[in-house]
């Protein structure tokens, strides 16, 4: 379980696509020397089980529906990715409850600054709309954030403050490639 608060932004160093998993490696030296193997993490939202590790970085292992559901499969070297750490029992519990398990792909349609904060407009599949309601919480990339509308059969706003924008991967997305798990 997560709480979808981002703990750091990584970065993908490695990529090998092997017959049917996809490998990579994060760089992330805020917390890589307190990861062990088997060590849940979230990137970008998605669950992934460290393989193994490093005083920089992890390895992560993807296949099958996870590289169908998410933008995995479109990591590449330099790509900028959410991280966050599983809870601990017994320890404070910020945001929300986030289970890990992407949904779908969503689409960045707009992202316009509204004075000190922005209003991102996401297209998503009607199968998450259908769950999703207006006050609500939703994950984009591993970031829990209140829905602030519902925009009709195609998707949600939601606002983000200078800090998550600058904080985490969703002040980087641009309309034309930005691509969230929802």
């Amino acid at each position: 379980m997560f709480s979808g608060i981002v703990e750091a932004v990584g970065t993908i160093r490695e990529v090998a696509d092997l017959d049917s998993t996809r490998r990579f490696r994060v760089e992330v030296p805020a917390f890589a020397h307190e990861l062990a193997l088997g060590d849940s993490v979230a990137v970008d939202g998605a669950c992934l089980t460290v393989t193994d590790v490093d005083e920089a970085g992890f390895w992560v292992d993807v296949i099958g529906t996870t590289l169908e559901r998410t933008v995995a499969g479109r990591y590449e070297e330099g790509s900028r990715v959410n991280l966050e750490r599983a809870l601990r029992m017994g320890a404070r519990l910020d945001g929300h409850l986030v289970q890990g398990h992407v949904d779908a792909i969503g689409h960045l349609m707009s992202s316009v600054k509204d004075g000190e904060f922005w209003l991102l407009d996401f297209e998503i599949p009607a199968s998450v709309l259908a769950e999703t309601i207006e006050h609500g919480s939703i994950t984009l990339n591993g970031v829990s954030l209140t829905v602030s509308e519902l925009l009709g059969e195609t998707g949600v706003r939601i606002g983000i403050i200078p800090f998550t924008h600058e904080h985490t991967n969703l002040g980087t997305l641009a309309p034309e490639i930005g691509r969230a798990h929802v």
